[in-house]
């Protein structure tokens, strides 16, 4: 069930890894897609507005605990590249410790925190309490998130990204069933389409635990994996906590760009908030190829491969860069049709969307650049770099959100997913170039002096 991506076609190892991981997202889509359709559809516009508003506080506090256990993944990830089976282990079972540790206390500060927070975003009063009532039920599941997304990323670590994309499929499917059940049987509203994506998320994790105990040897931890000591820790921590930060960063952003919409009104937010489920149509694909460069990369560096890494970042860029032109021409030429499964009659609404649709999809040639350089780099373990690019798409985006939507309103919100594109990619290419010398002179000492160690 393991794959090495260290030998044979970089380009077809990445297609054949990111298949999985493509089908897995858009489900995933596929049933938020459901959500807000159920919730827009049937309760209303306010209602997927209150959804919609929860959006960047949940993008802030699980993007986090998603990427830190991604961090964490890669030392495995590297362990599996040098063949270095025990470390493997170890680098699993202190993943389980970090993550609980780190899932305890983000619900601790979240839960005290969220209803000041909608408040300072200046929530719509009329959708203040259907937004706390879905948001309070997501964070009280964290933990439910944290184990599938351990066991997920540290399978995809020693190259199987099926097993994660079946159990996947199921909790889609789960979730959409008990979407309908929650809202249109037991009127349970917006909160009922929470409960229903808590289910489905430790249904999938726990699928997870059987398989990994009976098919998959290589991460089945022993009480002493389970000991954390202080090199492990650092080693992880120096990974996964800079890549935490970097999502929270772009989660600021968000936030930012909430406080912008809330102040345009409840019609802009459901129409962002339709544009944002359309618009993962072609961004999740594109994080897919990113999520199988952090792996590749991360196994290739294990076993000292640069050039491999450097073939397969080309050949990446260019099937990511001519499937997101194709995407950019599909929503110029249908977005308002696409828009409208969401937002149905309310044609204001519809045109804002296209309006998003429009001048995102222009931009997402840098969409497919940002996500394979930057998880290539973090495969490589340079996460700082990465959290600095966040940086950079931080500021781009608070400058769109707050200054070019006083003057130019919901145009000028949507131009700042482009303009946070562009701030992100300048520094993660100087610094892939950088890297890529850096790498390419340790290597040639390596050979000469024939001091290659495992990872």
């Amino acid at each position: 069930m393991t794959k090495n991506l260290t030998v044979g076609n970089p380009a077809l190892l990445i297609l054949s890894f990111t298949f999985p991981l493509l089908i897995g997202n858009l489900f995933q889509q596929f049933y938020n897609m459901a959500d807000a359709f159920i919730v827009g559809r049937t309760i209303g516009v306010e209602a997927l507005a209150a959804v919609g508003c929860t959006g960047s506080f949940m993008f802030l506090i699980l993007g986090f605990l998603m990427n830190f256990t991604m961090g964490t993944s890669i030392i495995t990830s590297q362990r599996f590249g040098a063949n270095n089976m025990q470390g493997v282990r170890r680098s699993f079972g202190s993943s389980i410790v970090l993550g609980l540790i780190v899932v305890v206390v983000l619900m601790i500060v979240s839960i005290l925190t969220v209803r000041p927070l909608l408040r300072l975003l200046s929530t719509p009063p009329e959708i203040m309490e259907a937004a706390y009532s879905y948001i309070i039920v997501i964070l009280w599941g964290m933990p439910a998130s944290l184990l599938f997304n351990i066991c997920s990323n540290s399978m995809r670590a020693v190259g199987d990204s099926v097993t994660p994309l079946i159990f996947l499929v199921i909790a889609c499917i789960i979730n959409i069933i008990f979407d309908y059940v929650f809202i249109l049987v037991f009127h349970m509203g917006v909160e009922g389409a929470a409960y229903a994506t808590i289910i489905a998320q430790l249904v999938s994790g726990l699928l997870c635990i059987p398989v990994i105990v009976q098919k998959m040897p290589i991460l089945r931890i022993a009480r002493t994996d389970l000991r954390l000591n202080r090199k492990e820790a650092w080693e992880h921590v120096r990974v996964g906590f800079p890549m935490g930060f970097q999502m929270s960063i772009i989660a600021i952003g968000a936030v930012t760009v909430t406080y912008a919409l809330n102040r345009l009104g409840a019609l802009a937010m459901a129409a962002f908030t339709a544009s944002q489920k359309i618009d993962m149509l072609c961004s999740m694909p594109l994080m897919s190829f990113g999520t199988a460069m952090t792996t590749y990369s991360a196994q290739n560096y294990g076993a000292r491969k640069i050039d491999r890494i450097k073939t397969g970042l080309i050949q990446c860029a260019i099937i990511t860069c001519s499937f997101s032109v194709f995407m950019g021409l599909l929503y110029f030429f249908f977005g308002r049709f696409f828009s409208a499964l969401f937002l149905g009659a309310e044609k204001e609404a519809v045109e804002l969307s296209y309006t998003y649709l429009k001048i995102n999809g222009l931009f997402y040639i840098m969409l497919a650049w940002l996500f394979i350089s930057r998880q290539c780099l973090q495969g490589l373990g340079r996460s700082v770099v990465t959290t600095a690019a966040g940086i950079m798409e931080l500021v781009m985006r608070i400058f769109a959100a707050i200054t070019l939507s006083f003057f130019f309103g919901f145009t000028g919100i949507c131009f700042a997913s482009p303009l946070a594109w562009l701030g992100a990619c300048i520094p993660l290419t100087i610094s892939l170039v950088l890297v890529f010398k850096k790498l390419d002179r340790q290597s040639l000492a390596e050979k000469k002096a024939n001091l290659y160690v495992p990872i």
